[in-house]
């Protein structure tokens, strides 16, 4: 069994982190309240920042960031369990869109933990795969929005419900 999994938000804790310090830059550098969508990760829809406000902060943190930024409580455990179940792993990702470094800063990040991966290969959206007839997983916060699941999709919190539903999966 092969299966694609996305770094940002299920992997490495990205999305808490952009959060936590695009919040600290809107309030401290930019002096803003300019939350717009508390429950959107995405920084062009979370904030009214200009154009040249989100370039800045993405030229200026995105980097730095990528460094502190942790694994996701539990992703290491499943990802071992599963490659010790011969369960071919790919990563699926924009990683490294904007900011090439990136990338290297993630398999550096992977190879330190002990996690080794076949490839990372650019990022498609969930509803495209699920409607395509491919097992799609969406990992995210439960705050955020909710994407109207079907056999082909299914929403997840946390590494507990991926690895069940991966499981689920080989049985059916």
């Amino acid at each position: 069994m092969k299966i694609e999994i996305d770094i940002d938000g299920v992997i490495l804790d990205y999305e808490s982190v952009l959060k936590t310090y695009g919040d600290l830059y809107d309030f401290i550098e930019i002096k803003k309240d300019g939350i717009i969508n508390r429950n959107e990760h995405y920084l062009r829809n979370r904030y009214d920042w200009t154009d040249e406000e989100r370039m800045n902060f993405i030229n200026k943190y995105f980097l730095e960031l990528s460094m502190k930024t942790p694994l996701i409580l539990g992703a290491k455990d499943v990802i071992d369990m599963l490659q010790k179940e011969e369960i071919k792993l790919i990563i699926i990702s924009a990683i490294g869109g904007m900011i090439e470094e990136m990338k290297d800063v993630a398999i550096e990040k992977f190879e330190k933990e002990g996690i080794y991966l076949i490839n990372i290969i650019g990022s498609d959206v969930c509803k495209k795969l699920s409607s395509n007839g491919i097992k799609t997983i969406y990992f995210r916060d439960k705050e955020m929005k909710v994407l109207e699941q079907n056999e082909n999709l299914k929403e997840v919190s946390n590494w507990g419900e991926i690895y069940r539903y991966i499981k689920e999966m080989q049985i059916k």
